[in-house]
């Protein structure tokens, strides 16, 4: 017997949550619950943390953080120089250069739309996590995006789409990777939960609309050190599987990336309404 579902609406979409179950929706994209909600006395119960840091961020309002005109963004290409990231499936070609051509061509196309816009690495260089999240810092950023992509080693099966931010105090992380995952600690952007959440979803949504909706879902972890110590919104991005043949063969053609970059740009811009016509004159070579 199915296990009892309920569903949240507001102007802003619809929230399903299914008791017993951590997987919820949003719009129809997959994200994470910190608790299983629960039947107590014949009533659903959802945690008063999931409430507060998932659902109301989503149902309740949008991101103000970065509504305003020329908002700055620091786009962050995962990897670089001896830190090559995992290797395509394909061939020889490694996340490093896809990630810097799809920082590329997003920084074209958001600067053609009002944008400010500095990447954490133009070439073939590696930075320590540490300095990705100072560079932000020193520029003043409104907002900071990681752009990788993922392997699942061996497994050629695994696909899809995964979106990172960081998870809330108090809350147990999506995922852990092996790290040491304490609800307890407390980071500089976790003051940025609710916007963390919003921004990520709304650029997962859009880039499902181009993966074949091959949804891994919205995630929330403490491993990743380039979001932890942000002073802004922050979002970490794996834009599909180089282990996967299908992925890889998409993620090796640049009228794909540019694909990636278009929906990245129109999200952004739905968010900050910076500017309310959306061009796409602009792509990187």
């Amino acid at each position: 017997m199915p296990l009892p579902s309920y569903s949240l609406r507001s102007s802003n979409g619809v929230f399903t949550l299914q008791i017993h179950s951590q997987v919820a929706h949003w719009n129809g994209l997959e994200l994470y619950l910190g608790f299983a909600p629960q039947v107590i006395d014949g009533q659903p119960y959802l945690h008063n943390l999931d409430l507060q840091k998932t659902v109301e961020p989503l149902i309740c309002g949008d991101p103000t953080n970065f509504r305003r005109t020329n908002p700055i963004i620091v786009i962050d290409p995962g990897h670089g120089g001896e830190n090559a990231g995992t290797k395509s499936v394909l061939g020889s070609r490694y996340e490093k250069e896809f990630t810097l051509d799809w920082a590329r061509r997003l920084q074209s196309l958001l600067i053609t739309n009002g944008w400010q816009v500095l990447l954490t690495r133009t070439n073939d260089s590696d930075l320590a996590l540490s300095n990705r999240v100072a560079f932000a810092e020193e520029h003043k950023a409104d907002l900071f995006l990681s752009l990788h992509f993922n392997s699942a080693g061996t497994n050629m099966q695994e696909a899809g789409l995964e979106t990172y931010c960081l998870t809330p105090v108090g809350m147990p992380s999506t995922v852990t990777r092996g790290f040491r995952d304490d609800p307890g600690q407390v980071f500089p952007n976790n003051s940025f939960d609710r916007d963390n959440l919003q921004v990520a979803s709304t650029i997962h949504w859009a880039l499902l609309q181009i993966n074949g909706k091959r949804d891994r879902g919205v995630r929330r972890a403490r491993f990743p050190g380039v979001l932890r110590g942000q002073n802004r919104p922050a979002v970490l991005i794996e834009g599909g599987y180089l282990s996967n043949p299908h992925e890889a063969r998409q993620i090796a053609d640049p009228a794909y990336r540019q694909k990636l970059a278009l929906s990245t740009a129109k999200a952004l811009l739905a968010l900050s309404r910076a500017k309310p016509e959306y061009s796409e004159t602009a792509s990187a070579p």
